[in-house]
This record gives structure tokens, sequence and C-alpha cells, in this order.
């Protein structure tokens, strides 16, 4: 048998290919994970200015925003105690942002704002940079 008519790669060829695809995946990868916690930023704002519409929506009906204690279902679940409620102001739940974390509504807000709107952002806790920090109804734009 004539070892040259035999066709297929190398150990060393398959283990060079293996290496290049290697190291393409390390320079893209990163790039790729960036793209999808931008997005998840731009998500929880569009999220928030949604929520924000709603709520003045349920304001020009009732004449008031949601308390902090009915909280943010009030925009899509009548509770019936709420005369002139003429919603749903949303039209599915928003139960989370794109985190998987609450929004935390409040009412009234800090320093004389009618609400406080936010997303925890990645990390769940108050504060943070970049995917970690915080998105505020406030400064969502």
């Amino acid at each position: 048998m004539n070892r040259s008519n035999k066709k297929g790669f190398t150990l060393i060829e398959l283990l060079v290919v293996m290496v290049i695809i290697g190291l393409l995946a390390s320079l893209v990868a990163p790039k790729l994970f960036n793209k999808l916690g931008s997005s998840k930023i731009k998500a929880a704002k569009a999220q928030i200015e949604m929520i924000g519409t709603a709520l003045d929506a349920f304001r020009l009906d009732v004449g008031r925003y949601p308390t902090t204690q009915e909280g943010l279902q009030v925009l899509w679940k009548n509770p019936g105690n709420i005369k002139k409620w003429d919603g749903p102001y949303l039209p599915k739940p928003v139960l989370a942002d794109p985190w998987g974390n609450p929004y935390i509504y409040k009412s009234p807000g800090a320093d004389g704002k009618p609400y406080d709107l936010e997303s925890l952002g990645a990390d769940g806790k108050t504060g943070g940079t970049g995917e970690d920090k915080d998105i505020s109804i406030w400064d969502a734009s």
C-alpha cells in the first residue's frame, strides 16, 4: 500500500486550525458580550420610558400617580377601588427589568419629584458603573 495516496489532515494541521479558531473566538466573543450588556441597558431605558408614559396616562385619568403601596400593577390590573381608572395603561405586565430584578417605584419621589422609578442594573444593588449602573426615569433618556 502506498502511503502517498492517502488523503487527510495530520494532527499538527488540525491543532493549528484549532488554535486559529480559538484566537478568533477570543477576539470576537468580548465584543459580542459587550453588545449584549448594552442592549439590556437600552431595553431597561425603553421599558422605564414606557412605564413613565403609562404613569402619566394613569394620572390624567385618576388625577394622581399610583401610591407606593398600589405599585405598578395598577397600570395593567384594576384593583377595583380607584375611581376613573380607565386602563389597562400597559398592554401586559412589566414585572422585572432585563436582568430579572423588579423595578423600584416610589410615590412621592425624592427631591419633590412626583415619583421615582428605577432599575438597579445587572447587580441589583444601588450604585455601580457600566451594566451595574442604576437607571432612573429622570435620567433614562
